[in-house]
């Protein structure tokens, strides 16, 4: 009788404990985390993790809603709405960043780094206090970098020299320097968000565009644009960011249990993931048909040698506070040698 009654205050106990657990569990906070990674790619693997680790280290009082491929709208559109409060975190390649801090733009510059090595040290060693300090202006957290990958140049033929870029159409990022690359080499800019990248190539809106190869490859992209020329002009960076009021609003245990999610992974374990991808899914993409031209040497610095003029063209363009970011990041460049 006695042992029937500790089972029964055991049982009572127990129901009693998961109970708490239930109502712990639909009484956590809900963050839906925007990003336009197709599914089935590392980026979506990362985000997928980040939601995770974030619940887990704020022991459920956090859920982190993931909405990839797009679905609550274009980068362009969701970035903004992340200013306005209307979502409340994401993951934005610097395109989509700098259209709330136009001086991330660039970053973007075709050519910019020496290496993957000089500009991982110049975003981590020296532009992340700036970079946080510009988004807080406009209402937005930075909590991190991410990483987008590498850029080459795609279309329906290869093209190795600038000079075979004249008087086509071409796909421009929609910042106000994302028509350079084109410009520069007497193409006609057209600024397209991503949603529409494939359609334009299909329809005949351009006839050429840039592109991470990862993004490429996943998109469906390649099929419409069956040619990358491996110009490797950039290897784009993003950044993690949420509504500020809505970090504010935070109890400090939960501001911690996203750092500490984001601490997982950190900015150079997320590169190492995206380019180790690459280099799979390049060498899939060959094996399977796709065409890869290789640039030499001397015509990466034909490319290159055209690009260097409109460097401090896009900082007068950007303006605000461009001159000093620009500083910051040529100081870095310095710093961290090749």
């Amino acid at each position: 009788m006695k042992a029937s009654k500790n089972g029964f205050v055991f049982a009572a106990a127990a129901a009693l404990l998961c109970g708490i657990q239930v109502a712990f569990a639909q009484g956590a906070k809900e963050l839906r985390y925007a990003s336009s990674a197709p599914p089935n790619t590392v980026w979506d693997m990362q985000t997928q993790r980040y939601a995770k680790e974030i619940g887990d280290a704020s022991g459920g009082k956090l859920k982190v809603n993931a909405f990839i491929n797009s679905q609550l709208g274009s980068e362009q559109d969701t970035i903004q709405q992340i200013a306005r409060g209307r979502i409340d975190m994401g993951g934005y390649s610097m395109t989509a960043g700098s259209l709330l801090v136009p001086e991330i733009s660039l970053l973007n510059l075709p050519f910019l780094f020496a290496s993957q090595k000089q500009q991982d040290c110049v975003l981590d060693d020296h532009l992340t206090k700036i970079t946080a300090d510009l988004f807080a202006k406009k209402g937005v957290q930075f909590l991190g970098w991410n990483h987008v990958g590498q850029t080459n140049i795609i279309g329906k033929k290869p093209f190795t020299k600038p000079d075979e870029l004249k008087g086509l159409k071409a796909r421009a990022q929609p910042t106000k320097i994302g028509g350079y690359l084109w410009t520069a080499f007497g193409a006609n800019p057209n600024p397209l968000p991503v949603t529409e990248w494939s359609s334009a190539h299909q329809t005949g809106l351009v006839d050429v565009a840039d592109a991470p190869l990862t993004f490429y490859i996943f998109s469906g992209l390649a099929k419409v644009a069956p040619v990358m020329t491996r110009t490797k002009h950039l290897d784009q960076g993003g950044v993690t960011v949420m509504n500020k009021a809505a970090w504010d609003a935070l109890p400090e245990d939960m501001k911690k249990a996203i750092v500490d999610g984001g601490s997982k992974a950190p900015a150079p374990v997320l590169r190492a993931e995206v380019r180790g991808f690459e280099v799979k899914i390049e060498g899939k993409f060959k094996a399977e048909g796709g065409t890869a031209v290789e640039l030499d040497d001397a015509q990466r610095a034909a490319w290159r040698k055209g690009m260097e003029a409109s460097w401090p063209k896009a900082v007068e363009a950007i303006g605000g506070e461009s001159g000093a970011y620009w500083k910051a990041i040529r100081a870095g460049i310095q710093a961290c040698g090749a």
